[in-house]
């Protein structure tokens, strides 16, 4: 456990109500701006425990993070994803994973979303059976955001949480039913560099699980439940072979028993899709089940392959799930976590309530569809955006499984092969493709840039994922010299005539003012720039980082 605070360790104390200098001791530096409230998460335990992670696994973190960049160049010389032969006894064993806590045997409906007061309050109380609460895809990681989601999470654990609402003056809180509570922290590429121990920055996912961890494990256990995590990016059954060390030598620091921390992890990568049952070995006390990320593994796809004039995808709103690399991708899933008895969660409907009645009867529709076709295939659940989803996604789900779960549903007849998880669809590029894909990445990113990172959009609900998916089309198009379906080539001289004209169209919708003002044009020169330069950005997170705080 951990012992008395070091006086050389200890944290810092923040001013509440005023701006700080940078906190200094001899192994910790933790930079304002001020947030306030913020000494009740950035506690002495909470950091004693962050700079033993980071000293002990950084170098491991740094490692494998070289290790996607040789394995990046590997593919864009030829090399394609493939099933790893000297993990082929793992796939073949019998084990299985620990058997799940009872608060997570029914996962038929989950959401997801920020770590902001309402969206907590409002998740928690939706009729669901967990709530998400995201430190990544749907949340921009200011400083302010990073640590006041921390407050927040703390005061629902504790039961406290409360939010007045500003212009209407309602007032939120917790109901007598919550759903269970899940955190996901940020991948194990993203920084958090308001921090530095010892000299460098820390990992954003460390600091997010650190956090969380030491302030909340006592109050979610008298709860009767426990630290459960989501954890994104993921690459390679390395990667989690590191998660699995790093909670273990957090139970062991806190004092907690082996496999207290539970995680489900999102295969939203391709190279993942290809380490499944390896993904769940190395977690095999902790992982309750796997998650089909679906957006971020279609940006995956064309990250992965992007060099590859062969792999070029067609417009982002014909990459639907019926099409068999991503079928297959779906069924595979089903298959290995059941096999391992793991739950297999279905991904997120971006449709949102809208005023319309109309649309709103096509958009419930098109997420009826979508989760009947989850449930028949097997999952045990799946994700939601918006509470008004709740009796849609849950009537689906219902009309399918008769017991919790389907972890019965064993898919024997499934024979997944690599050509099939790499079969490009067919399909067309448009022009309303490209123009679609500029409106939505410039939006979402002057969005992000603002600190909001879950973003509604021409009836969707948009986050960094599917933003991803927007730059990295363009980019693909673009590199490879693709024609659209009136036989037009994409060129540098074509994307900056249509990148000029959906400018305008935005202009017409936010108004001069936010447009001109503010950040849209940073926005629009970094998605610009990463459209049109000849290296692919990782992530767009990574240079927009840059530009926060």
């Amino acid at each position: 456990m951990l012992g008395p605070m070091n006086p050389s360790t200890t944290s810092l104390a923040y001013s509440a109500a005023r701006a700080v200098p940078p906190t200094v001791m001899p192994t910790v530096l933790v930079t304002p701006p001020a947030v306030e409230r913020a000494s009740e998460v950035l506690t002495q335990r909470a950091l004693e425990l962050l700079a033993r992670l980071h000293r002990q696994f950084n170098p491991r973190r740094l490692e494998l993070l070289a290790a996607r960049a040789r394995r990046q160049r590997d593919f864009d010389s030829g090399v394609l994803p493939d099933f790893l032969a000297h993990t082929a006894e793992v796939r073949r064993g019998s084990w299985r994973i620990a058997p799940v806590p009872s608060d997570l045997v029914d996962r038929r409906v989950e959401i997801t979303g920020p770590v902001d007061r309402k969206m907590i309050i409002n998740a928690l109380n939706a009729p669901v059976c967990a709530f998400m609460a995201d430190f990544e895809d749907s949340c921009s990681p200011t400083w302010q955001n990073m640590v006041q989601g921390q407050i927040n999470l703390a005061d629902a654990v504790d039961g406290t949480i409360s939010h007045c609402d500003a212009v209407s003056g309602k007032v939120y809180r917790l109901g007598a039913r919550r759903a269970t509570l899940i955190v996901r922290p940020r991948g194990w590429h993203l920084p958090e560099k308001h921090v530095r121990i010892d000299g460098e920055p820390v990992a954003g996912a460390l600091f997010d699980v650190a956090l969380y961890l030491a302030r909340n494990h006592d109050g979610l256990a008298r709860a009767g439940t426990g630290p459960y995590f989501y954890l994104p990016k993921l690459e390679s059954h390395l990667e989690a072979r590191l998660w699995s060390e790093v909670f273990a030598a957090a139970e062991d620091a806190l004092g907690l028993q082996r496999g207290t921390i539970r995680v489900t992890v999102l295969i939203e990568t391709l190279p993942a899709a290809f380490e499944m049952d390896e993904i769940l070995f190395e977690l095999r006390p902790y992982i309750a089940g796997l998650n089909c990320g679906r957006w971020d593994y279609i940006f995956s796809f064309i990250k992965k392959l992007r060099n590859r004039s062969e792999f070029v995808l067609p417009d982002r709103s014909q990459v639907t799930m019926e099409r068999h690399f991503l079928k297959s991708y779906v069924d595979l899933l089903i298959q290995t976590c059941h096999r391992r008895g793991a739950h297999a969660m279905g991904g997120m409907a971006a449709q949102i309530p809208v005023r319309d009645s109309q649309a709103n009867a096509v958009a419930m529709e098109r997420v009826r569809a979508d989760k009947l076709r989850e449930a028949h295939a097997g999952h045990d659940g799946t994700w939601i955006a918006h509470p008004g989803l709740a009796p849609v996604a849950r009537a689906a789900f219902d009309a399918v499984m008769s017991g919790p779960n389907q972890l019965h549903v064993q898919r024997a007849e499934i024979a997944v092969r690599r050509e099939d998880l790499l079969r490009v669809p067919g399909g067309t590029i448009t022009e309303e493709g490209i123009r679609s894909n500029i409106r939505v990445g410039v939006q979402y990113l002057e969005a992000w840039l603002r600190g909001s990172g879950c973003v509604p959009l021409y009836n969707l609900m948009e986050d960094a994922a599917t933003a991803e998916i927007c730059r990295a089309q363009l980019w693909q198009w673009l590199h490879h010299g693709a024609h659209t379906s009136d036989g037009a080539q994409v060129t540098p001289e074509r994307i900056d005539r249509l990148f000029a004209e959906e400018l305008d169209r935005i202009h017409a919708e936010v108004g001069a003012a936010r447009l001109l003002g503010g950040v849209f044009p940073t926005a629009a020169r970094l998605m610009e720039r990463m459209i049109k330069q000849e290296a692919f950005d990782e992530f767009l997170t990574l240079p927009a980082y840059e530009l926060i705080d």
